[in-house]
């Protein structure tokens, strides 16, 4: 299923920025050709055995910060990351992931190869940005088909289990419980299931519908909000719900400025009961959507 050849047709289209104005010294060479190595790295290689059309593309950025070089070849600082899903026959994207992974240690010298294997933990650097890609994927799949993303999914796994061997944090379940383990941990896990159907009815039976029957599309969007619901309600500290949740908090308030009385009602007091500590931007709801 997954193949790393350079080849036409790739899946992704991903925007990379390298940030070092926190490190002293004046030659950024390094960091250019980095944020070049990269791109290449992200947007050349075929991760899947798909053939994706040049619209099909999967729209993401990363943005890498720079805030310490302790010696010439190793860097720390974190990545921020953005994934982006058009809506059918609209000009919207709706954001499905917007993350800080704020543990970010690698080596890298200047010019060389990024190398990975699915099969073996190479280096931090590839190996990170490769779980990210896999965790893309796994998502825009699961919006488009149910289930559709846990092949990708399971090779994000695939990278966390090859990566215990790695001396730096965000790979282990005891390096915190807001990490990359944790994060596809929730997303292999038949415990928190009801998450993939919503990435599915959320998107494909809900956004998908809006712009020609609104209605319609509202109301799958407020079924799938139950799924949420049912995952906080048995794992409330479930680290990829609060993701969701940060992602669409804005964008659920939108969607329910229209609709009817008892759609806003349902939607607000779900979102309430899901997201305690923003009770009161879920009020715009009843207001109208107005903030």
């Amino acid at each position: 299923m997954f193949l790393t050849n350079m080849v036409a047709a790739q899946e992704m289209k991903c925007d990379i920025r390298i940030n070092s104005s926190q490190v002293a010294g004046t030659d950024k060479t390094v960091f250019q050709n980095l944020q070049t190595a990269l791109y290449e790295f992200i947007n050349n290689t075929k991760w899947t055995n798909i053939n994706f059309k040049t619209a099909e593309k999967i729209e993401c950025s990363i943005s890498i910060t720079i805030k310490e070089r302790t010696d010439s070849n190793t860097f720390s600082g974190e990545l921020n990351m953005a994934l982006r899903r058009p809506c059918y026959k609209a000009s919207y994207t709706t954001p499905m992931l917007n993350y800080v992974d704020q543990k970010f240690t690698f080596e890298y010298t200047d010019g060389q190869p990024l190398d990975f294997s699915l099969s073996t933990h190479m280096s931090d650097l590839t190996s990170t940005i490769a779980f990210y890609v896999y965790m893309f994927l796994g998502l825009d799949f699961d919006s488009f088909s149910q289930n559709g993303g846990s092949p990708f999914f399971e090779a994000a796994q695939q990278i966390v289990n090859n990566a215990q061997s790695s001396s730096q944090q965000g790979w282990k379940a005891f390096d915190g419980n807001k990490n990359r383990y944790w994060m596809v941990e929730n997303m292999t896990n038949n415990s928190y299931a009801p998450l993939h159907q919503f990435f599915y009815e959320y998107h494909r039976l809900g956004l998908d519908v809006m712009s020609e029957k609104p209605d319609e599309g509202r109301a799958a969007i407020l079924r799938s909000l139950g799924y949420l619901q049912a995952v906080h309600a048995s794992y409330p500290t479930c680290f990829f719900l609060q993701l969701i949740v940060e992602a669409k908090r804005d964008e659920i308030v939108n969607v329910f400025s229209q609709g009817s009385q008892q759609e806003k009602t349902q939607a607000t007091n779900i979102m309430k009961e899901i997201d305690p500590a923003q009770s009161s931007i879920y009020d715009a709801i009843l207001q109208g959507g107005k903030k």
